[in-house]
């Protein structure tokens, strides 16, 4: 129990301490530095443990697909997005993460099909989508919102294209493995992005985008991924899914009290209707999911 409250905790953080970051360090360049720190320290752990890497069947396709798909492009849009939606709001969109990967296990995974009650979750998570989306985001911090808020959904579905493929593919294969390579992989790609894209933004090292670039790398990146693996065997995967709405619901309270993000009735409906039908997705269907 101590180690679910800890990646609650950690996860539900991690999206105003992103919002923190990027008034330093560039979100490409961020994404770049978080994980070639995470990957080093993981690639330590494992060799320690004596984890072979590349060994495995289909590894070396869940590497590019992890790589590209989880910490490229999901942690990439989650990053650009959060320099104009509230980190709040960033944690529910993303929250849909388990609806996507409900539907597609349903056609690419035996025996996990939907069940008439996660059908009726996933209605009502997108439908607080819909709710969101029918706000005045203008209120929310200008007109660039909407449209970023649109591109944030893209982080859920690409990510649930990789845990499928994981989920299939992967079960042989050592989490670490699955996590330290890619994230070495994607910490090039967007390294690579970064000098092509952000040669000319203003990067400030200074104590607080180090100290958020050090806790999303170490307590965010390689502690609680490390963790979540780890409890995936030990817990049932429908248990450890609870982090999938209790890490929306923290990220929002923490985004309105401590960086004072603005907060609507509409968007709090919105965000609620999310949170139900993740929770009935995943109790009815055991999913998992909810991090970053």
């Amino acid at each position: 129990m101590g180690t679910f409250a800890l990646l609650t905790l950690i996860w539900g953080t991690t999206w105003a301490v992103i919002r923190i970051g990027l008034e330093g360090i560039p979100p490409f360049a961020g994404v770049a530095l978080r994980f070639a720190i995470a990957s080093a320290l993981l690639l330590i752990l494992g060799l320690a443990m004596g984890v072979r890497f590349g060994r495995g069947r289909h590894e070396v396709g869940l590497w590019f697909a992890n790589a590209l798909l989880s910490f490229c492009t999901s942690y990439g849009v989650v990053y650009w997005v959060e320099q104009w939606v509230p980190s709040g709001l960033n944690s529910v969109l993303f929250a849909t993460f388990p609806l996507f990967v409900a539907v597609l296990a349903h056609f690419a995974l035996p025996g996990e099909r939907l069940t008439p009650l996660s059908v009726i979750g996933i209605l009502l998570g997108f439908g607080g989508v819909a709710v969101i989306f029918s706000e005045d985001f203008a209120r929310l911090g200008g007109p660039r919102v909407a449209f970023a808020a649109v591109v944030m959904l893209v982080s859920p579905l690409v990510s649930s294209f990789a845990t499928v493929a994981v989920k299939r593919w992967g079960r042989e294969i050592h989490p670490v493995s699955l996590t330290a390579v890619p994230m070495g992989m994607a910490s090039v790609i967007m390294g690579s992005l970064s000098l092509l894209l952000e040669r000319d933004a203003e990067f400030s090292f200074d104590v607080t985008s180090v100290g958020a670039l050090a806790y999303l790398a170490v307590l965010g990146s390689a502690v609680t991924f490390t963790l979540y693996f780890w409890m995936l065997r030990h817990v049932a995967a429908t248990r450890l899914s609870i982090i999938a709405y209790l890490v929306p619901l923290m990220a929002v309270g923490i985004g309105t009290t401590v960086l004072d993000e603005p907060l609507t009735a509409r968007t709090v409906a919105g965000s609620l209707l999310v949170v139900l039908g993740v929770a009935l997705t995943v109790g009815s269907g055991g999913r998992r999911g909810g991090r970053e």
